[in-house]
């Protein structure tokens, strides 16, 4: 958010806590209310932190910092969600708890792609069509663990808070390449343990019920297949860094362009309609704005932490993420080790070496810290390093990343806010979405709580506490 760092009142913090509690409580005590004034509190409450870094601080740079992440954040997760909306799935009537094993593991991989939000706008209703004979609250609830969480762990396009992370400066093919086998162990572990469940689901199933799982039922068929094309042009803009605002642009270009080619039918099938993406839209501007102040109190007291392990972030990043929504936790976490790991003074020295010399900074800048994380950058995005307009936060990620032990603190807050983003239903935005639309289709599915004590803990906590033995025990 730029080399200075904003000394904001801890008071300024109170919006953020208020607008959590409203999100986690008020759909619950209040719906009507709530579906009615939602917006009025985000943006209420968003004001009073903007207006307090406008006018009180004179602080413009933290502002437009987390403007732009938040535009960047929610274009990318519009534009997923509305070309999912334009292509329609008709599944074969056939949902043995293999196929659905199957099922799963490509959901899991097409939200590394797609993200979770577009993937599981794109499969639940597929998904629950499938199971329609003898869905059950499990098919509903290892959906959202799998498809609009655990699976998207491979790149930033998956989940939210590895997007704003690449936004921050980490490389796109970075978390794969160091969180591939945490997200194999877990994701293993839960397809494993659905197999179980729902076998012994699909042989309780009466005689009639199963032997229409077994008859031939419709084929495959897949509508708007030329959104596919669109799709790819959104993940080609992923890598688009210069000039500011162009990624975003081709992005919502596309995404129109999709929205306005595809059928009415085929819309009409998936019972596209935008409300779920507004929802989030605004939410999540409340959210960034408040977190501002949030933000600068965790990078400002770090330094107070004692030695804390890999570990400690893994469980903070994900406890957080569980309560308070992944993406916010994310960021909170990257600056808490910004705060307790990097040097503001070594900051702004590359920051300006860079300025000043551009690449040639680079040459004989040595095997110090300096030297290493001018070094990661010109190796991770040689191009930002080129212009020589690189941001602290980015500089901040290259000291994390260029040291070995240091980057397992990034791949600990990396796993917590997605793995755990499954524990509670406002772990993740498209978790709620899920839940509406089946419930919208008469499934039943658990409320906050039993989501929670039911199938959370006994089924979830156990994948969270084997990656922490396997990988951050130590």
């Amino acid at each position: 958010m730029g080399p200075e760092r904003i000394s904001a009142s801890p008071w300024m913090m109170l919006p953020f806590g208020v607008l959590l509690a409203a999100i986690a409580l008020a759909p619950t005590c209040c719906p009507a209310w709530w579906s009615r004034h939602y917006a009025k509190a985000a943006y209420g409450l968003g004001a009073m932190a903007l207006v307090y870094y406008l006018v009180g601080l004179h602080a413009w740079g933290p502002v437009l910092h987390i403007a732009h992440e938040y535009v960047s954040f929610i274009v990318l997760i519009g534009s997923l969600f509305v070309v999912s909306g334009g292509i329609h799935i008709t599944v074969k009537g056939e949902a043995t708890p293999r196929v659905n094993v199957l099922f799963l593991l490509v959901g899991a991989l097409l939200s590394n792609l797609l993200g979770t939000t577009g993937a599981s706008m794109l499969l639940i209703r597929p998904w629950l069509r499938m199971n329609q004979y003898r869905v059950t609250a499990h098919h509903v609830v290892f959906f959202i663990f799998i498809v609009s969480n655990v699976g998207g762990c491979l790149t930033p396009l998956g989940d939210p808070p590895l997007l704003l992370g690449y936004l921050e400066g980490v490389p796109f093919w970075w978390v794969a390449q160091h969180c591939w086998q945490m997200w194999a162990v877990a994701l293993g572990f839960l397809l494993a343990l659905f197999y179980v469940i729902d076998a012994f689901n699909y042989h309780r199933a009466p005689t009639e019920v199963r032997a229409r799982l077994a008859a031939a039922g419709e084929q495959w068929r897949f509508g708007g297949m030329w959104n596919l094309v669109y799709l790819l042009g959104i993940l080609a803009a992923v890598f688009i860094n210069h000039p500011a605002l162009l990624r975003e642009g081709l992005m919502a270009a596309l995404a129109a362009a999709s929205y306005f080619s595809t059928r009415p039918q085929i819309h009409e099938a998936n019972h596209f309609h935008f409300q779920p993406l507004t929802e989030v839209a605004v939410l999540f501007a409340g959210i960034f704005a408040t977190l501002l102040p949030v933000l600068d109190w965790l990078q400002n007291h770090a330094s107070s932490l004692v030695n804390p392990s890999p570990g400690v972030f893994y469980w903070a990043s994900g406890l957080l993420s569980s309560f308070l929504d992944s993406a916010p936790a994310y960021l909170g976490l990257l600056n808490v080790a910004f705060g307790r790991f990097t040097d503001p003074q070594a900051v702004s020295k590359v920051h300006d070496i860079l300025q000043n010399h551009g690449q040639a900074g680079v040459i004989g800048s040595g095997s110090d810290a300096i030297g290493q994380a001018i070094a990661a950058l010109q190796k991770y995005d040689p191009s930002v390093l080129a212009t020589g307009h690189v941001t602290a936060n980015q500089i901040q990620v290259a000291f994390l990343l260029s040291n070995g032990a240091l980057s397992q603190y990034v791949v600990a807050i990396s796993l917590g806010a997605v793995l755990f983003g499954a524990l509670t239903y406002l772990g993740n935005g498209p978790n709620l979405m899920v839940k509406a639309i089946a419930d919208h289709q008469k499934v039943r599915t658990p409320g906050f709580l039993a989501f929670i004590f039911r199938y959370a803990l006994p089924c979830l906590a156990p994948v969270l506490v084997l990656v922490w033995w396997l990988f951050f025990r130590t």
